[in-house]
């Protein structure tokens, strides 16, 4: 692995000029921010809901079911994103006054989207409309068979269209060709959220709250947050005011019983939240809903205002976590040892399959591999319909969704649908065409990845000072917004080694010695042994133990000074 300090833009010395401490601007400039206001994490720093194309009219069909009683199904897809926006819409339609169920396809029985199949379903509960979250935008043919059935469909979506939309009037996707809204990155929870301040603004517009105040949607900004959190979204200013906002009420004790439950089944202190929370306790618990069974039972937890309802759901979806666990461990072994197997050591991707490989873990895999190796992977397992269900993970500088629609328009046939973003994406194709797919899979990542795009590289802020490196300075990053697009601060030292031991079994515990001062320090995963002088790439944070706090660092990588 290579380290290499990120460049400090100009920007840095404009944020220090406005009041920005030298520091924080340093870090926030070599991540592209170019101003103060985009630090500044008030709601009203949101941009305006009125630049979204297709809202007004999604609003305004929404209305006339809040008007005349028509029942709503909101048909979710099954993971965190999915389940979030789920719960936003439901919560937040029903105290804007409509009638409003959700329906979950489980994913081993209908696939991903609405499907005529899922339709069918959907059409037993006699909903008038179909809102669609975090899926719709590639259902071409669910969305004709609605029509067909005389039940309209508004389409909640962030994932990239294909060549053809749906036929309906209502979609709101700040991806879709001609939409104006500056942030192209919200997760699917983000869009329902954004139709949701749009419907009350017209409905008050509209007198539909007389005599009495609108409900307060700030509420469900916790959901919001996570669900952009585990949806591994780039984190924008739009998207980190929004996980911002919510990591504060989540803070506060004013999360939803579900989430806090799903913090205390973890161990967590959610009065501690940051995004790693989100995006690697919490998330995976209610992913793990979807990944093993059926993603209602996550959405149930995320619906119930009754505490006791809520504890029972997080420790079922606990379970289910630790059940998903030893499902990928015995998954990544396998993995590896066919990986080891290969006989391209220089191949541009990764692309297996196991026909007893669980459908639900091979996006974990997929993740997993990515990191490992360093290159887009591609996970697939067996469908009951015979037909192999793929799991896309790409790198940086690496389009997933652009990549295989380049494959599936040079090698026709070969993938049956896909569809996704940049960093993911999902697929089906039959049996026989997967040596094809491999091999034009490979052939587009040759093609696209530069031999320095696939070499792994960890990006530094530089050194820190002695009175830099402190508890209040760890406890300040971590209550920031880090994730995609947007990485939690690495700095680099150089430190004298005075002991070590293994915790964990597999985990090196250090002291360190910088200048006169000791420092604890963790490596994950390395036992050593370690060189009396190090360099390293670390993290800083506030590490708690028996209630009180200390610094610790994490290092990230090392070498021997």
């Amino acid at each position: 692995m290579e380290i290499r300090r990120r460049s400090v833009p100009e920007a840095a010395a404009a944020l220090t000029a406005a009041g920005v401490a030298p520091l924080i601007a340093r870090i926030y400039a070599s991540r592209g921010v170019v101003s103060a206001d985009e630090l500044d994490h008030a709601l009203t720093r949101l941009p305006s809901w009125n630049t979204f194309k297709g809202i007004d009219a999604a609003v305004a069909r929404l209305s006339i079911a809040i008007a005349n009683g028509e029942h709503v199904l909101i048909v979710a897809d099954y993971d965190a994103d999915g389940a979030t926006a789920c719960a936003v819409g439901m919560r937040g339609l029903a105290a804007l006054g409509a009638s409003v169920d959700f329906l979950v396809p489980n994913r081993f029985e209908f696939g991903y989207g609405l499907t005529p199949e899922i339709v069918e379903l959907a059409a037993r509960r006699g909903p008038k409309v179909i809102v669609t979250v975090d899926n719709g935008i590639a259902s071409v043919e669910g969305v004709a068979a609605a029509r067909a059935l005389g039940i309209d469909v508004v389409i909640t979506d962030h994932h990239l269209p294909g060549e053809a939309l749906p036929d309906t009037d209502w979609i709101v996707n700040p991806n879709q060709s001609g939409c104006a809204f500056p942030s192209k990155h919200l997760a699917g929870v983000g869009v329902m959220f954004y139709l949701l301040c749009a419907l009350r603004t017209s409905l008050r517009e509209h007198g539909h709250f007389a005599g009495r105040h609108p409900p307060n949607l700030a509420v469900l900004l916790d959901l919001v947050a996570l669900g952009t959190v585990a949806d591994v979204v780039s984190l924008d200013h739009t998207n980190r005011i929004l996980v911002d906002q919510g990591l504060r009420r989540i803070r506060a004790g004013r999360a939803h019983p579900g989430i806090s439950a799903l913090f205390a089944a973890a161990g967590r202190d959610a009065a501690l939240a940051t995004t790693y929370d989100l995006g690697f306790v919490v998330g995976p618990r209610l992913n793990a809903a979807g990944r093993l069974a059926d993603m209602s039972i996550g959405i149930a937890c995320l619906i119930t205002d009754d505490q006791s309802t809520a504890r029972t759901l997080a420790s079922q979806l606990d379970q289910l976590n630790r059940e998903r666990r030893e499902v990928e461990a015995g998954m990544q072994e396998e993995a590896l040892a066919a990986m080891a197997c290969a006989t391209d050591e220089g191949a541009c991707s990764v692309c297996l399959y196991q026909p007893q490989w669980h459908q639900g873990v091979i996006g974990i895999v997929a993740s997993r591999l990515k990191d490992r190796f360093h290159r887009p992977a591609v996970v697939f397992a067996r469908t009951e319909e015979n037909e192999l269900r793929g799991s896309a993970r790409a790198i940086v500088g690496f389009h997933m969704r652009d990549a295989l629609d380049l494959v599936a328009k040079r090698a026709p046939g070969t993938i049956t649908r896909f569809g996704g973003h940049a960093f993911a994406a999902g697929l089906t194709l039959p049996e026989a065409a997967l040596p094809r797919f491999a091999e034009e899979f490979e052939r587009v990542a040759r093609e696209r990845l530069s031999p320095t795009a696939l070499q792994r590289t960890l990006e530094t802020d530089g050194e820190l000072t002695t009175e830099e490196l402190t508890l209040v300075f760890a406890r300040e990053l971590m209550n920031g917004v880090w994730g995609q697009g947007f990485p939690a601060p690495v700095f680099e030292g150089e430190f004298s080694l005075n002991d070590q031991r293994i915790v964990g079994e597999r985990h090196g515990r250090l002291t360190l010695v910088q200048g006169h001062r000791r420092l604890d320090a963790i490596v994950f995963n390395d036992t050593g042994p370690f060189p009396p002088r190090i360099r390293a790439a670390y993290r800083p944070e506030a590490h708690q133990f028996q209630g009180l706090f200390g610094l610790q660092i994490v290092i990230e990588a090392w070498r021997p000074a």
